[in-house]
């Protein structure tokens, strides 16, 4: 078969391959052929062929041609991150298949919006025999079955290859370092420089073996990082051959330089490594005399003004190679063993029950644990030094969590840099020196890590500002409990402001303010003096209970994200817990949770609160917070799909546990029951029906209050129905705002316009308490908005009789609603629901308390 016609496996427009942003397909180390753009969701086959290769991740698969053409198809760019999260596919390895057949589904939404690109190469690999691509199609679209380009196969003389020289073998075994695995672009690099030996060279994983000259074959053995790889080469030059490809695979990083052409491959390897960008000049540091202004994220609310004291992370550099097994497994082990003691010494020193505790024992777990130990050990047996093993171990787990795909997983990899950094310190041998803070510093750095903040005094640091970095971050965690204004996302602006120049944090605006007017320091400085005064004598009142001028009861508690959030929520005044987020217990988990376990948290957290009421929150899952073992679906809009109590409901096994252990907890009544996300009426019949059966096995007789979110428009819409089958009613004002606005409220282009003080809101609200009061049910808000002190009076005015709040927030709320009647918030509560905007309802509420 001379020539043979290949089809265009997708509808699209087609492109050379010398046009993607990738190159190792530009540059023809895998192959030639053609990339398709695609406006279709099924690559389909292009030929009569064999399935010989389908990628681990199902974004990549190879047909064989009957004259042994092997044809790569490679669904967008990059998409081997994914884990095969958004891929489906209709065929299996050894299946034949006839032109036109489906061979892989794909999302392409996804895609869109988690991948480089969707521009999909389709490429006869380079191998040991060789094909002309004749006749392409080129620079038009194309519908899938057109005809994409000619394969003509070369004679057998002309790809004859020599005979390598008889001679002894060589062996090597490596560690693959490469984060994503041996995917299409490191396997092409591999075989590209296979091709320049004369030696034949192979590599087996476990019992697959592969010919290292095919890009195919090498991605056939579906290797990840940290396999060892066993390299056997025979020939004249084996032992070069083994060496350099022995490099790449252990060099850890794919190739984003120049390619080599397949044509006129190297003698030397390509190294496997992403060039150091070329670094640009640093931008010039802003002037004295000009006021500058920077925008970032609120993370912990309040004010600063301080001077700026820039922090840089000592960077510990390591060699690669290290003095033999032995030696770099005991400096690995004591290393390790400094580090445990170290955080425990930390742990030790923190206060009872901090998040700064919290964290500190996370990072301890990280060092003990043992998956991250074996990783390194066998990197070390491969002869690597005890710091690149340590370093490489916590590289390839970051890599997992960030290819997870959901930010709180990808925040936790500040966690893991922070105890890679705390490692090699110990491995370096020496100490860390002493950071002296100026008197009111506003630390500002690229992205703070835990350890760092843990080891400054917290009393001298005004404020925080981070270039990088999330809300849900640890070190904002800690910044929170430390009461430390912090902003996070500045942004690159922030390495211009010079170490000593006076600045004003406000993360209530959101804005540091470099070089400000000597005016407005003053005025900014007294501000912060009064709001200190302020909040001092709000705590001190804070444990009194919350009442409005004319008596009128208001509950004012706490939402608790764990058992470590109680000692500071009472010590702020909290009169109980109106939202535990019981979801602490089913994430970073392979298994739910037991009944017992759950039901010895919640005693603890019962007992911990001494009497106090708490309100828990069955399992909120799906959306943002995905639990592996759940198999939940892949969904299009997971906001809008399987998550809160639908879940429960799908899994009743989960639910069912959940109402036995809160059940148990003593003592009887001290506890009430949250249904999160409840839409429909049958929902709430459904969850109670349930709930019942538990109750009457356990032969449970006490009255357990069972009441529900309010998060969706419908519910409160339906207020007055959901009122006769629920004993009371929480609002969730985030997602309520979010679903009313059809706003996503991760997506921080729209944070600012998420507000959850829109009219829109608040005459849900409104009308959710309208229908409680028919059925005599009460209602409390669990969202944000009930920590926003100015806020409260208008949450009270519309019928709401319980906060839950941020324990920070509580004194500020109390105080401010003490002094006010219930006509009062009536009275402000009407005017918010007049206006037009959430900024004019700001604007109202700053203008009657403006120093709430």
């Amino acid at each position: 078969m001379p020539e043979q016609a290949i089809k265009a496996p997708l509808a699209g427009w087609v492109t050379p391959l010398s046009e993607l942003e990738d190159p190792v397909f530009a540059g023809l180390v895998l192959g030639d052929g053609v990339a398709i753009d695609p406006v279709e969701s099924t690559l389909r086959a292009p030929c009569d062929g064999i399935v010989t290769m389908l990628h681990r991740a199902h974004h990549a698969l190879t047909l064989r041609t009957a004259d042994g053409a092997d044809i790569l198809m490679h669904i967008g760019l990059d998409t081997v991150a994914l884990g095969g999260t958004g891929f489906t596919p209709h065929v299996a390895v050894g299946q034949q298949v006839r032109t036109g057949e489906a061979l892989i589904s794909f999302d392409v939404a996804l895609l869109a919006g988690r991948a480089k690109s969707l521009v999909s190469p389709v490429i006869v690999t380079a191998g040991d025999r060789s094909f002309t691509v004749a006749d392409r199609v080129l620079g038009r679209e194309v519908t899938a079955g057109d005809i994409l380009f000619t394969l003509i196969a070369a004679t057998a003389a002309a790809t004859a290859a020599p005979a390598p020289e008889a001679g002894a073998q060589v062996a090597r075994d490596v560690v693959l370092r490469i984060p994503t695995g041996l995917h299409a672009r490191p396997a092409g690099i591999v075989s590209a420089a296979a091709r320049g030996y004369q030696a034949e060279i192979a590599i087996a994983l476990r019992d697959a073996r592969a010919n290292a000259r095919s890009a195919v074959s090498l991605m056939g053995l579906g290797a990840q990082a940290g396999d060892i790889l066993t390299l056997t080469a025979r020939g004249p030059d084996a032992a070069a051959a083994v060496e350099a490809i022995a490099t790449l695979l252990a060099e850890g990083h794919e190739a984003s330089g120049p390619a080599p052409s397949h044509a006129a491959p190297p003698a030397v390897a390509p190294p496997l490594a992403v060039p150091e960008p070329p670094v640009p000049s640093p931008a010039a540091p802003f002037e004295p005399g000009t006021e500058q202004a920077l925008s970032g994220v609120p993370a912990v609310p309040g004010r600063a003004v301080g001077t700026a004291f820039p922090l840089r992370a000592e960077r510990v550099e390591v060699e690669e190679h290290g003095a033999g097994p032995d030696t770099e497994r005991q400096r690995l082990r004591q290393a390790l063993t400094k580090s445990q003691g170290d955080l425990q010494a930390e742990i030790g020193r923190s206060p009872a029950g901090s998040q700064q505790g919290e964290i500190l024992q996370a990072h301890l777990a990280f060092v003990e644990d043992p998956d991250l130990a074996e990783a390194a050990d066998a990197a070390i047996t491969a002869g690597k030094s005890a710091g690149f093993a340590w370093n490489g171990a916590i590289d390839r787990q970051i890599d997992v969590l960030r290819g997870l795909g959901i930010d709180r997983m990808a925040e936790r990899t500040d966690d893991l840099r922070d105890v890679s950094r705390r490692v090699l310190q110990a491995l370096s041998g020496k100490a860390q020196e002493a950071i002296v803070l100026p008197p009111r510093a506003v630390l500002l750095a690229d992205d703070l890590l835990p350890s760092q903040l843990a080891t400054l005094p917290a009393t001298d640091i005004a404020g925080i500002a981070l270039a990088r970095g999330g809300r849900t971050s640890h070190v904002a965690i800690m910044a929170g409990s430390l009461g430390i204004p912090t902003l996070v996302a500045v942004g690159p602006g922030l390495a211009r402001v010079p170490e000593g120049a006076p600045v004003i944090l406000d993360a209530e605006a959101g804005t540091l303010r470099v070089f400000p007017a000597a005016g407005t320091l003053v005025q900014m400085e007294a501000s912060v003096t009064a709001a200190r005064e302020r909040s001092a004598a709000q705590l001190r009142a804070a444990h009194e209970d919350c009442r409005l001028a004319d008596g009128t009861r208001i509950e004012v508690v706490a939402n608790l994200g764990g058992e470590a959030d109680i000692p500071e929520a009472l010590a702020r005044g909290a009169e109980g817990c109106g939202l535990l987020r019981s979801e602490f217990l089913f994430l970073d988990r392979v298994t739910a949770p037991s009944e017992d376990v759950q039901h010895a948290t919640y005693q603890r957290i019962a007992d911990g609160l001494q009497g106090r009421p708490l309100i828990i929150r069955t399992l909120d899952a799906g959306a943002d917070k995905q639990l592996p073992y759940l198999d939940l679906p892949h969904e299009e809009n997971p906001a809008l799909g399987l998550r809160g109590v639908r879940v429960g409901l799908w899994r009743p096994e989960l639910l069912r546990a959940q109402f036995r252990a809160i059940l148990r907890v003593r003592p009887p009544g001290q506890c009430r029951i949250m249904l999160p996300m409840i839409a429909l009426l049958e929902e709430i019949r459904a969850a109670r029906a349930l709930f019942e059966e538990v109750r009457q096995e356990l032969g449970h007789t006490d009255p357990v209050q069972l009441g529900i979110m309010v998060e969706v428009p419908s519910a409160a819409l339906m207020a007055t129905t959901l009122a006769a089958e629920a004993d009371f009613f929480s609002i969730g004002s985030n997602d309520l705002t979010q679903y009313a606005l059809a706003m996503d409220r991760v997506n921080p282009l729209l944070a600012r316009q998420l507000d959850g003080l829109h009219p829109a809101v608040l005459r849900l609200i409104a009308m959710t308490c309208e229908g409680a009061s028919r059925h005599a049910r009460w209602v409390g808000v669990c969202g944000g908005i009930a920590s926003v002190p100015r806020a409260a009076p208008v949450l009270v005015g519309l019928g709401v009789t319980e906060l839950s709040a941020t324990a920070a927030a509580i004194p500020a709320v109390k105080a401010l609603l003490r002094g006010l009647t219930r006509e009062d918030c009536v009275r402000v509560a009407q005017q918010a629901l007049a206006q037009d905007s959430a900024e004019a309802v700001h604007r109202l509420l700053a203008q009657t308390w403006p120093e709430a």
